[in-house]
């Protein structure tokens, strides 16, 4: 999948925060109904421009930031 095609990140959009594109509905502001338990087909009615394929995009994105994730531990001195 083309993130490009579906994620768009503009200054001028929620401040920067990547959205889906043509909305002003915040990548996070999806991953965050998943994570309180929302079903996809709930996400959907609610938020009628959405498709399958934005909510995959959003998870796809989430997926791509945790994998860009790096963890140094301190050293105890």
């Amino acid at each position: 999948m083309n993130l490009e095609e579906r994620i768009t990140i503009d200054p001028k959009v929620l401040v920067g925060k990547p959205v889906i594109k043509g909305t002003r509905i915040a990548v996070e502001f999806i991953i965050d109904l998943l994570a309180q338990g929302w079903p996809e087909s709930e996400i959907l009615r609610n938020y009628p421009g959405l498709t399958h394929e934005d909510i995959i995009a959003c998870l796809k994105y989430a997926s791509d930031m945790i994998h860009l994730e790096k963890v140094y531990p301190l050293s105890h001195v």
